[in-house]
């Protein structure tokens, strides 16, 4: 396919894309996207479909499902209540099993929000392989409610995060340092990168990939 470009000059885009598509896929970038039954809609729809566009391997798992199974998500939104409201979502189909899943076999691991963190945190294992990825210098990105889950595994402390307001109690208890971010900000702390809601899908999404390395078409 042959686009105009601002010069009135024609090129071979479909060309251009493919060879520089070619040269990011040779890295094989692979995460593991932690997930779970009234996850947010959007905080694991988003992730998950923007990985598989920048040619990156996701599997999407959730403790006690098994790949082929589903889970059930959650829309949340703000209609002028005191919190926000909670509706259902799309099902989202999982497509690997997290008993097999190593931190060794990925480079990076993304935590959604919602409802699932709230038992997710309650399971050794996942903790375990929280700070097993953080432990290897890995990119980990949670989002909104996804932060319950690092104060769980202990991983916060002395460290610069954010998350959805109602989670700045349960980050300084964990010894972390809660930054007020707007909805769609991110805060980075090395290997350690968070966002308070999914308003922030493009400054989340594009910190973590380019903590992978896989840059090559982000701005």
């Amino acid at each position: 396919m042959q686009c105009l470009n601002f010069t009135g000059r024609y090129f071979n885009f479909a060309g251009e894309i493919h060879e520089r598509r070619r040269n990011m896929l040779v890295k094989n970038t692979k995460v593991l996207l932690l997930t779970g039954d009234f996850t947010e809609d959007y905080e694991i729809m988003v992730p998950f479909q923007t990985l598989l566009t920048f040619g990156v391997a996701a599997d999407a798992v959730t403790p006690g499902k098994r790949a082929g199974e589903f889970i059930k998500t959650a829309v949340h939104d703000f209609e002028g209540d005191q919190s926000y409201t909670e509706k259902p979502g799309h099902r989202f189909l999982l497509n690997a099993a997290f008993d097999s899943c190593s931190a060794a076999d990925y480079d990076g691991l993304y935590l959604t929000g919602g409802r699932c963190p709230e038992y997710l945190r309650l399971n050794p294992k996942v903790l375990a392989l929280v700070r097993e990825f953080l432990g290897q210098g890995k990119p980990v990105a949670a989002i909104c409610h996804g932060i319950q889950i690092l104060t769980a595994a202990g991983v916060v402390r002395g460290r610069r995060l954010t998350a959805y307001p109602a989670i700045q109690p349960e980050v300084e208890a964990a010894g972390g340092t809660y930054l007020a971010a707007e909805s769609d900000q991110v805060i980075c702390d090395g290997n350690l990168i968070t966002a308070p809601a999914w308003p922030a899908h493009p400054a989340i999404l594009r910190a973590f990939l380019k903590a992978m390395g896989v840059s090559e078409f982000l701005c």
